[in-house]
């Protein structure tokens, strides 16, 4: 596998400084990094955002109010001898100046190094990878997935972990961002960093946001190494909203649907996605094949979601039972289920944000359930758990709750004897509830009462996972430390899930 070298970065960097130096051009409009996502067969979202001022307040990075043509150029070596692919568009001031290139006419399985030119500077390269041909299976798929990058809560060390993993893909579920103005989200021990500007709102506060977090240059690399593929998850827009209801009903918003509008068109501007919002919708449920391999179904738990039931958070809470309750909104529902029947994918893989699997997270007589999570679904999940009958087998990845847990889907969930028919993985958070820990006083116990849960950790991190056509590897991958920047990383443990056979099987 070939390496983004340091020569190859030190080549990007001297073009930025000297070329058009004294020009009077605009300053180095690349400071936000290159990024690619979504990739097919023969393609792959090309995506850069010019911003020679990224923090400016009123959210247009510093660019003038007119149109920026951008070049790019894709090759199959980081010194761009071999360019197979280029061509030019166009960075729009109504796009916050964003480009996205879908580029077609690439070979299947392929790595590719691309980059960007304008006014006169070149960006960093960047590293990519077509998916595998329609029904290959391949030698294997390295793909790492995060979620939940509070940036005051700590340093975002594990992305650039991620990234020194070199993996083929990474899927992020979710809390990419977070609303808050400095200081109202304060993690244990205090934040080591604060958010610029106020809570997020306006399309200018969104995308003063997602600039800040994508000058961090831990994120950066891990953009640069491979493709992503995202889902949103609340903090992207608000805590927990769902459809169009507000976190904090005691609290009017009158103008939330604009706010949502506003979150959604930043979120795409930010991100290398195909798919442009009309107004307050986006549809961002899709999939991404890897030939025969693996199906990448990814979910959007929000957009189309029934609000919280009980007043939102850990409750008892008998109406979650309620068949007409759903987490996905029929639409999503069906596309989901109609997937999974046709799929002849080896790996079928949910990529969503909440908990999926039951979670009684009161021990003894009694239980206690999170409202946010699919056990406040429990109808929606009973159909979806059915379909996953269609596959030869299921993994749903799991983001939200700021820790790593891994568990085994039952046919049935309040019958612990019943079948595996699914695996569960969840991944902790990068950076949000600070340092985290090995384990939390109340988890012995919640684990005695939910036997189907076979691991916890409380540490920052991310997962990573390697899918051959007989198995599937997960690390559970974390830092120790997120307060101040630099931690190694470890593997907390590691499983095997085996062909037609989802249940988890500890190695480390």
């Amino acid at each position: 596998m070939t390496r983004v070298t340091r020569r190859a970065l030190l080549i990007g960097g001297l073009a930025l400084t000297t070329v058009g130096a004294g020009s009077g051009r605009l300053a180095d409009p690349f400071t936000l990094g290159v990024a690619s996502g979504d990739p097919t067969s023969d393609g792959v979202v090309l995506w850069t955002r010019l911003a020679p001022t990224p923090l400016a307040e009123d959210g247009t990075g510093g660019m003038p109010s007119r149109v920026v043509e951008v070049r790019w150029e894709v090759a199959l070596d980081e010194r761009f001898r071999l360019v197979v692919r280029r061509g030019t568009s166009y960075a729009r001031p109504e796009e916050g100046h964003s480009v996205h290139v879908d580029v077609r006419g690439l070979l299947p399985g392929r790595e590719y190094f691309y980059r960007f030119s304008a006014e006169g500077h070149l960006s960093r390269v960047g590293r990519t990878r077509t998916a595998l041909a329609p029904w290959a299976l391949g030698s294997g798929l390295t793909m790492a997935f995060a979620s939940c990058s509070q940036f005051e809560h700590g340093y975002f060390t594990a992305y650039r972990r991620l990234a020194e993993d070199q993996p083929d893909l990474v899927l992020h579920l979710g809390d990419y961002t977070y609303e808050y103005t400095k200081g109202t989200y304060v993690a244990p021990g205090g934040n080591p960093r604060d958010h610029e500007g106020p809570e997020t709102e306006t399309l200018a506060n969104y995308r003063q946001r997602h600039a800040q977090y994508k000058t961090d240059p831990d994120l950066q690399e891990a953009h640069a190494v491979a493709p992503w593929s995202v889902v949103w998850d609340d903090h992207e827009v608000d805590n927990n909203w769902a459809d169009e209801v507000y976190e904090k009903p005691e609290i009017p918003q009158p103008g939330f649907l604009a706010r949502r509008a506003a979150a959604f068109q930043a979120y795409y501007e930010n991100m290398p996605i195909r798919n442009k919002p009309n107004g307050i919708d986006l549809q961002l449920y899709r999939r991404v094949q890897w030939g025969g391999l693996a199906s990448f179904h990814l979910l959007d738990t929000r957009q189309y979601r029934d609000d919280q039931l009980c007043g939102d958070g850990l409750k008892a809470c008998p109406e979650r039972l309620e068949p007409t309750r759903t987490i996905t909104g029929a639409a999503q529902e069906k596309w989901l289920l109609d997937g999974l029947r046709r799929s002849r994918a080896r790996w079928d893989v949910l990529g969503q944000q909440v908990f999926f699997s039951q979670l009684d997270l009161t021990p003894g007589a009694g239980e206690t359930n999170n409202m946010d999570a699919w056990d406040g679904y429990a109808a929606n999940r009973d159909r979806v758990v059915a379909g996953f009958s269609h596959t030869r087998n299921t993994v749903v990845l799991t983001g939200d709750v700021h820790a790593a847990w891994a568990a085994e889907v039952k046919e049935r969930w309040n019958d612990p004897a019943s079948r595996t028919v699914a695996t569960e993985l969840v991944s902790t958070s990068v950076t949000s509830g600070g340092d985290g820990s090995e384990t939390r006083p109340e988890i012995p116990a919640v684990l005695a009462e939910n036997p189907h849960v076979k691991y916890f950790n409380n540490r920052r991190g991310y997962v990573r996972t390697r899918f051959t056509a007989r198995e599937v590897r997960a690390d559970f991958r974390a830092v120790d430390y997120v307060r101040t920047p630099g931690a190694p990383v470890t593997t907390k443990a590691s499983f095997v899930i085996e062909d037609r056979n989802p249940g988890l099987n500890r190695v480390h």
